[in-house]
């Protein structure tokens, strides 16, 4: 009987230790999540600053606007269409925009490595040439 009494003993002394390890473990996992959860409390300051940046962001621009006339076009003259052109400087694009009957749009969508050159008019002010890849 005092190999099976040493064994329970043995045995309650195991149990024993398992029950503060649990315990160590469990205070342990809710030190953990208590860590966690301010953390993640503290997250939402730090994506504030990108976004913060990002409201420095440059906008899209729209402007309404008016295609010169070349020589291809001469059968339009007289028939002056107004365009929207949208530029967005970030996304690397440019849009021209046409507003047809019944509210039909038509577009044409370019993007930054097709435009190969901006030409400013200096006669005219509010001038300005595009010129495309192509």
């Amino acid at each position: 009987q005092t190999a099976t009494q040493s064994g329970e003993q043995e045995l309650e002394s195991l149990v024993l230790k398992l029950s503060v390890l649990k315990d160590f473990l469990s205070s342990i996992e809710k030190k953990a999540l208590k860590a966690l959860q301010e953390m993640s409390s503290a997250t939402p300051a730090a994506p504030a600053q990108p976004l913060s940046r990002k409201a420095k962001s440059i906008p899209v621009q729209t402007f309404e606007v008016k295609l010169d006339v070349t020589l291809g076009d001469l059968t339009k003259i007289g028939k002056s269409q107004k365009y929207t052109l949208s530029v967005d400087v970030e996304g690397g694009k440019l849009v021209v925009l046409k507003k047809q009957k019944d509210s039909q749009e038509d577009w044409n969508t370019f993007t930054h490595d097709k435009i190969r050159q901006l030409i400013k008019s200096q006669r005219v002010q509010n001038k300005l040439g595009i010129v495309f890849e192509k």
